[in-house]
């Protein structure tokens, strides 16, 4: 992260950090609201938000620091509270991770594609022949998630990554011992703060579902009362739904073994109240995931990217054709072959020039969390010395 951001809330007022961090936010989601952004759930748009969401985090850490100490009721039990959502987040970043990794795997079946039937030559029965095949091995690797690791099919496509982590090592053992509150949701084992903060940082356990994770973090998020928009507890509340709505956005725009059985749509997280400027913004990017979610709930759940909505539509509208072509091509056929290729190689492109940058923000957000949740954790702890 650029060093500009750890200094951006210097200059300010204590007393107005609240103020100025709620002002902040709304000025980053508001260009990230749907209907400011055409884009929405595209990679570009992902990579945004994740951008907004480390810069908010980052200023939310600089408040919390000035606003020490931070041990009186009930500040210690919103910031615990927070955090502990936090943690929750680590497990879908490092699922993130390996949706990206899935991706990656699809787009070697599609660059099959493109290189058998692209170009200005004529296609030959054979290239076709071998576009057809990859065409069918991703649709049935794109249909659901069964075949991840851990789902118990034992027919997983090379995806045995689960084990890696986003964190390092000096960090997590740094952390651990502040862990003092089990979290739930995530399928997590062992009691203690060592083990459960291990399982969420190292791996996920073969029933672990994502979207159970999300309403983890989403139960109980609710705006405080009786209190001042300006005050501390706001301005928690206010990181913690840039928290759930960020990790919803990104968890379900890649294949996170997400469970179609588990509903997204309760009413775990409720409209902000109108006194926050963020809210609207905020809110109307929770419900156009929730809107694209049930247009493909019943379907396959490969993820809500925009991208990966463009290649199953290609794939899909291309594997027609090619089931039916005779030999030699008609001209008006092989030019629909030929603009489908088009399209689905300049969307290709974009998803291998966006995946690896993504991939590089969702292990900064892993990382910045840890590192924030390690810092405060730790003034909590000299408070109470």
């Amino acid at each position: 992260m650029p060093a500009a951001l750890s200094c951006s809330m210097d200059g300010h007022d204590p007393s107005d950090l609240p103020s100025s961090f709620l002002r902040r936010v709304s000025a980053l989601f508001s260009s990230l609201s749907p209907s400011n952004s055409p884009l929405t759930l595209s990679l570009p748009w992902t990579s945004q938000l994740l951008d907004a969401f480390l810069l908010s985090l980052e200023e939310f850490r600089v408040l919390l620091h000035a606003s020490a100490p931070l041990n009186r009721p009930p500040i210690d039990r919103l910031v615990a509270d927070f955090f502990d959502r936090a943690v929750k987040s680590l497990d879908l970043c490092t699922a993130v991770r390996d949706g990206i990794e899935r991706v990656r795997t699809w787009q070697k079946h599609v660059q099959i594609v493109v290189g058998s039937l692209a170009g200005p030559d004529p296609i030959g029965e054979g290239p076709a022949r071998r576009a057809r095949k990859a065409v069918g091995d991703l649709a049935i690797m794109m249909l659901d998630e069964r075949d991840l690791p851990g789902s118990g099919s034992g027919t997983g496509h090379g995806y045995g990554f689960r084990n890696r982590s986003f964190a390092l090592a000096q960090s997590v053992n740094h952390s651990r011992g502040h862990h003092r509150r089990t979290s739930s949701g995530g399928g997590g084992s062992g009691s203690s703060g060592n083990g459960h903060f291990r399982s969420l940082t190292w791996s996920v356990s073969r029933n672990w579902s994502a979207t159970k994770q999300l309403q983890a973090i989403g139960t109980n998020l609710t705006a405080p009362r009786g209190v001042s928009i300006s005050d501390l507890p706001s301005t928690i509340y206010t990181m913690g739904a840039i928290l759930f709505v960020s990790m919803l956005s990104v968890t379900t725009s890649f294949p996170c073994q997400c469970d179609r059985s588990a509903s997204l749509t309760g009413s775990h997280f409720s409209p902000p109240p109108r006194t926050f400027s963020w809210g609207p913004h905020v809110f109307s990017i929770y419900e156009k995931v929730l809107e694209e979610w049930k247009k493909r709930e019943k379907k396959s759940n490969c993820g809500l990217l925009r991208e990966i909505g463009e290649t199953e539509r290609i794939l899909r509208e291309l594997g027609e054709v090619l089931d039916v072509v005779q030999f030699p091509l008609e001209q008006d056929k092989e030019r629909e072959i030929k603009e489908l290729v088009g399209e689905l190689e300049q969307v290709s492109e974009g998803v291998k020039q966006g995946l690896d940058p993504l991939e590089r923000q969702v292990r900064e957000v892993f990382n910045r969390i840890v590192k924030t949740r390690t810092e405060i954790l730790e003034s909590l702890n000299k408070g109470l010395d």
